[in-house]
Formats: C-alpha cells, sequence, structure tokens
C-alpha cells in the first residue's frame, strides 16, 4: 500500500520532533550502484497494484472559477480571522504580556533576489516574518526540473529559505555551502559527473555534515535522481543546476506537497520557526505568468517577460537583458493556461490560504524592491489578497522603490508604481468583472521608501494626488553598477515606520 498524503505529512512532521524524517535508502533493492527509495523499491520490486499520481510537465495549474459566493465567503473568513486576532490580543494581555511591544508580524511579498541581502537583516529586527514568493520562475534549473518532472517552480522559495537559513556553527555553514552549490556550466557532461559525485556522498561539499543531516538530505538527492531517470524519455541537463532545487524537488515529489518540503528544508538548514517562507500559489501543478500589454499583446513566461532568451541567443545575460526595454509597456499581469502557446487565456489559482492568514495577523506589509511585474504583482493579482491588505486599517502598507528601472518599468514615476501595485490589487481589467476591486492606492499603499540618488522620478505631487504622501529616503550605495540599499539602513526606516503606528 502507498502511503496516503496524510502519512507523508505526518512523517515530514516527524522532523520536528527527532530531527529526521526521510526515505530510506533500501539496500535490498540495490542495483549495481544505483539506490532506491522504499516506495521506488514498491513500484519495482512488490508489483503494486496501482501507481501513484503523477504530475506530468504539461500539467497547467488548476484553473478555479471563483464565485461570487465565494469571495463573500472569503470576507467572512476574513472577518472571523479578525476577530480571532483580537482574542489573541486580550488573551495576551490578560497573562501580562503587552501585544503591542512584541516583536511586529511583517509580510513580504518579493521575488527570489533583490529582496535577498534585506532579509538577512530583517531577521536582526524581527523573526516574525513571513515571505511571499511566486512560483511562475521559469529560468535556469528551475525550468529544467519544470519541463522534466512538472510542479511549481521552486527556485524563488529555496533562494529565500537559504538567506535565511542558520549559520552559527561549522556543520550549519556546510549544510548551506552544500545547498547553496551550483553545478559546474562548463559542459553537460561535467556537469553530470559532478552531479554523481554529489548524489554518492564522495564530493567534498559533504565535508563538515554529520551522518544524520548527510543522510537525510541525499536520500531526498537519491529520491529526486530517481524520479529524473523514471522519465526515460526527457533527457536532463544538470548544467549550472542547483544542489538546493535538487534537494527541494526531491523532498516536493516524495510527499507530493510543496508545504512539507518547505517545512522539511527549513528544519534541515535551521530557518527559526517564527520565519515563514510562504508560495503565493496553493497548486502542486505548473503555474504560467502572462503579461498583457499596452498593445495588446501578450508575452508568456516569467523569463520571457523580464530576461528573455532565444534559442539563437542561448542565455542572455540578465544585467543587459533587464535594461532593455519591452516594445509596449505592461498593462497588467495574469496567469495564462498551458494548453496552447498561442491561444492564451486567463486562469486563476488560488491563493494558498497561509498568506491570507499571514495578512491578517501581519502589523506591517512590504513590497519588496525587484521585478515589480514578475516578482511582486504575481502575488497580488491572486485572489483574497487585495480583500485582506484594504482590510488591514491600522496597519503601515510600505512600497520599497527600486534605485533603478530596468526591462519591465522603463519610463515609469514612483506614482506609476503606486498604480501598478493598486491595479494589481485590485485586478484591474481582470477577464471577469465580478472578480474587480475598486480601493484606493491609499488603501494599499501608504509608505514609499526611496534610496538616496533614486533614479525613478519621485513626484510628490502626483503622488499626493492619489493619496499617498509618506516619503521616506533612505541611505544608498552601489553595487554592480546598481544602485542598492544599505540593508541595515533600510530595516532602521522600516522600524521606524511601524513604531510612528504603534
Amino acid at each position: 500500500r502507498f502511503p496516503t498524503h496524510r502519512e507523508r505529512i505526518a512523517l515530514s512532521m516527524r522532523v520536528a520532533g527527532r530531527g529526521v524524517a526521510t526515505p530510506q535508502p533500501c539496500h535490498r533493492h540495490n542495483r549495481g550502484n544505483s539506490l532506491y527509495t522504499p516506495a521506488a523499491c514498491v513500484r519495482r520490486g512488490e508489483r503494486a497494484r496501482r501507481q501513484p499520481a503523477m504530475v506530468e510537465p504539461s500539467a497547467a495549474v488548476d484553473a478555479v472559477e471563483i464565485s461570487h459566493e465565494e469571495v463573500e465567503v472569503l470576507r467572512a473568513e476574513n472577518d472571523r480571522l479578525k476577530a480571532e486576532n483580537e482574542q489573541l490580543r486580550a488573551a495576551a494581555e490578560s497573562v501580562g504580556v503587552d501585544p503591542d511591544h512584541m516583536p511586529p508580524n511583517l509580510v513580504v511579498f518579493s521575488g527570489g533576489t533583490a529582496f535577498n541581502s534585506v532579509a538577512e537583516h530583517l531577521s536582526a529586527y524581527t523573526r516574525r516574518v513571513s515571505h511571499v514568493l511566486p512560483v511562475s520562475d521559469d529560468g535556469g534549473s528551475t525550468a529544467e526540473i519544470v519541463r522534466v518532472l512538472g510542479g511549481p517552480a521552486v527556485g524563488d522559495i529555496r533562494s529565500r529559505c537559504l538567506r535565511l537559513s542558520d549559520e552559527s556553527d561549522e556543520e550549519a555553514r556546510a549544510v548551506k555551502r552544500l545547498l547553496k552549490h551550483r553545478l559546474t556550466k562548463s559542459s553537460s557532461k561535467d556537469a553530470k559527473l559532478e552531479w554523481n559525485a554529489v548524489v554518492e556522498g564522495a564530493h567534498p561539499l559533504w565535508d563538515n555534515v554529520s551522518g544524520p543531516y548527510k543522510h537525510t538530505i541525499r536520500s531526498f538527492l537519491v529520491h529526486f535522481q530517481s524520479q529524473i531517470l523514471r522519465h526515460a524519455t526527457e533527457q536532463f541537463d544538470f548544467s549550472g543546476g542547483s544542489i538546493g532545487n535538487f534537494f527541494f524537488a526531491g523532498a516536493r515529489t516524495f510527499f507530493r506537497s510543496m508545504d512539507a518540503a518547505i517545512f522539511l528544508y527549513s528544519r534541515v538548514s535551521g530557518i527559526p520557526p517564527e520565519s515563514h517562507v510562504l508560495p503565493a500559489v496553493d497548486t502542486e501543478g505548473i503555474v504560467n505568468l502572462g503579461a498583457e500589454l499596452r498593445d495588446g499583446s501578450i508575452i508568456r513566461g516569467q523569463n520571457a517577460i523580464s530576461h528573455p532568451s532565444s534559442a539563437a541567443q542561448g542565455v542572455v545575460d540578465v544585467k543587459s537583458s533587464c535594461d532593455e526595454p519591452l516594445d509596449s509597456k505592461i498593462h497588467r499581469i495574469l496567469y495564462v493556461g498551458s494548453e496552447s502557446l498561442t491561444n492564451h487565456f486567463e486562469v486563476f489559482p488560488r491563493v494558498n490560504g497561509d498568506v491570507i492568514r499571514a495578512l491578517h495577523s501581519s502589523d506591517l506589509v512590504l513590497y519588496g524592491m525587484g521585478s515589480l511585474y514578475t516578482s511582486i504583482c504575481p502575488s497580488l493579482v491572486l485572489i483574497g489578497v487585495g480583500e485582506a491588505i484594504a482590510a488591514l486599517r491600522s496597519a503601515p502598507k510600505v512600497l520599497i522603490m527600486n534605485g533603478s528601472h530596468d526591462r519591465e518599468t522603463h519610463g515609469m514615476s514612483a506614482a506609476d508604481f503606486v498604480r501598478a501595485v493598486t491595479d494589481a490589487l485590485n485586478r484591474y481589467s481582470c477577464s471577469h468583472t465580478d472578480k474587480i476591486l475598486r480601493h484606493a492606492p491609499s488603501e494599499y499603499v501608504t509608505h514609499i521608501v526611496v534610496p538616496e540618488g533614486c533614479e525613478i522620478p519621485v513626484d510628490r505631487e502626483a503622488l499626493a494626488s492619489i493619496g499617498v504622501v509618506k516619503i521616506v529616503e533612505v541611505s544608498s550605495m552601489q553595487e554592480d553598477d546598481r544602485l542598492v540599499y544599505e540593508p541595515a539602513a533600510l530595516v532602521d526606516a522600516i522600524k521606524a515606520i511601524h513604531d510612528s503606528y504603534s
């Protein structure tokens, strides 16, 4: 009998109590140098009566049609959670704990790169942070995993988990080095040889990783390898592949749950239990992002929108591709079905319920810097997010501006950034008019943070005309020819904004 989904989740939960919960390499069914997990042994050796359901690469994210009645149910749930939060505050006060002087709960909407350096510094201010990230990345080794195994993209999730990982001792640093490592890009053959050394436990990266940790991590890498081998018609390219992505994909396919994979990764890498990394979309399928331009055309795929490449060009340098503006400005971001590469239709993936719950207990909402349309907006357009943020009447909502334009935002002002966030949360121009909200920009953005020397125009009059008057300037520095925030100064500004509301 195959383990049920509930049993797989229960297995993952044992990590918290015993530190180890893995598919055990089975020596009874060793074949040559191969290792098989118990589930694989059952499939091969015990002739199970049925095969487990596979998530095929062509599987599209569930297109959930949410009715007006269901939207009302979401709003009722919002009210219930707000009341529950008030009860928790009263309970804290009854035992002598002042809830207003506890470390604040923050919700951060960001991508997997630009906000990473700040995420580490933010943990020094408060560990009670829910990081909401998209699962629509279709570039790099993430794209190769999705192509062969299907499922949501794990790259941005893995990147943020890695930044939050423990570094307090030598073993913790060794685990982080291992999961951070990327295989060589010199050739597919060399990358495969390096991967074999890692999965067999012979690579120097395993130095200083103790037996229990090594056994846990290696078991899921072995499971990932077995999943790749099952797709005999697909040749997997390991070039430049991330070991962390492979571990993540192995855990997700074993448990058949992104949440369980994140839980395991968090325990293995020592992420503080108060910190949460949340995929924006609740799905085990492929998520496809689209951008509708003002000229009416649609670009399909996150990479095509932000970092375009072609078979003739190969991999395009990210910095240079980001600076080349689109032929037409972006009108809106949407999710599209995957059945056709030419006929695009809008779908509405279900928001992760943990994101809504985090928003209801949030003391501050951050829209992080990064790719506005492909990193921030994909989480904001989901049904339920705009409703939850608009309902936060006493919490600051802070938009952190980029230091310069990129491919997606060429020619935009700070007021245009606010309008883009507002349009995403209101689901402006959505193909289903009953899903559109009509909240004002000031209900979604109360503050704007800009770096000193910001290259994006900050028109205070234009911002005031849409109800945004609080603008905070923060120290900046140059990094890789780009203007970026000084992380500590940015965290100080966030703290000051929160304190002003306390």
